[in-house]
């Protein structure tokens, strides 16, 4: 059992998050190979949160807000809007781009936001497979409620429920707010499971979580949790990968070579564009 704590980053214009995927002693569970926590927080009305145009190959991306509304542009046309609860996943394959910016209507207003930013590493076989965006509304979402939780399956198959977002391999997502104090227990063959709290605690063996942690369980283990009452917690993972995944900047790829083409193609405009946006993120210089 492996105990991530979250890392806290500044992004630029006071948009402060806190980083538990990669970290130096588990870079990736299952096939999740990125998670940010953003806030929550109120924006300041002059507060710039737009993320410009960024490329992306190796990959799928999943934005899932509790608090605000972002809007997402990219290269394959489409504009979505990401509410609480809605399932935005973009998969990358050989090359896309997008933008995140705020809703025009809340352009210098205060706002919440409130939110998660996954990253979940294509199989060898498809990373280089057509981008595609699916889009699920909140309603969409399979949900399951007892005595002691209330669930939603984003993604992947359990509890007798089934998510309806196709991923590229064996996943899993889970957001549960627990009613009271209750024992939390999910197995799935092959998989490599991990629980981390939005808010509150909970306990596994002699290990206590609390907001911004993290536990990862060994491949085919039991997640096996004690829950207290009003934590807000999410599970995660899926079939870890053979193949070891590099990352730089916001590509993905168990090749290098790829990585370099892709930042060859970003550099010199090359990589597919989001239409009617004349911004972009230059490649970091380091």
């Amino acid at each position: 059992m492996i105990h991530l704590n979250g890392k806290e980053h500044d992004l630029g214009g006071g948009l402060t998050i806190h980083r538990i995927l990669p970290d130096r002693t588990k870079r990736m569970v299952g096939p999740f190979t990125f998670l940010d926590h953003m806030g929550p927080l109120t924006t300041a009305p002059d507060q710039n949160t737009d993320v410009r145009p960024h490329p992306h190959i190796g990959l799928s991306t999943l934005t899932y807000l509790y608090e605000g509304r972002i809007v997402h542009h990219d290269s394959l046309g489409t504009t979505a809007e990401i509410t609480p609860g809605a399932v935005n996943w973009m998969t990358s394959g050989r090359g896309i781009s997008h933008s995140e910016r705020a809703h025009v209507s809340e352009k210098g207003k205060a706002r919440r936001l409130h939110g998660l930013q996954f990253w979940i590493a294509l199989p060898d076989d498809l990373e280089d497979c057509e981008p595609d965006f699916q889009h699920y509304t909140k309603d969409q979402i399979p949900t399951l409620e007892t005595s002691d939780y209330k669930l939603s399956l984003v993604v992947g198959s359990a509890f007798g429920l089934q998510s309806p977002v196709n991923t590229t391999s064996p996943t899993i997502f889970a957001d549960v707010v627990a009613k009271n104090d209750f024992d939390f227990n999910l197995k799935v063959p092959g998989f490599e499971l991990a629980i981390y709290i939005i808010e509150g605690s909970a306990r596994a063996g002699t290990n206590k979580i609390t907001k911004f942690q993290m536990l990862v369980f060994e491949k085919d283990a039991e997640l096996d949790v004690k829950i207290d009452k009003g934590t807000h917690f999410i599970i995660v993972g899926g079939e870890p990968f053979m193949t070891p995944r590099y990352m730089w900047w916001n590509l993905v790829s168990s090749s290098k070579e790829k990585i370099e083409v892709a930042k060859r193609a970003w550099g010199d405009r090359t990589f597919p564009q989001v239409p009617g946006e004349t911004e972009y993120i230059p490649l970091p210089t380091s």
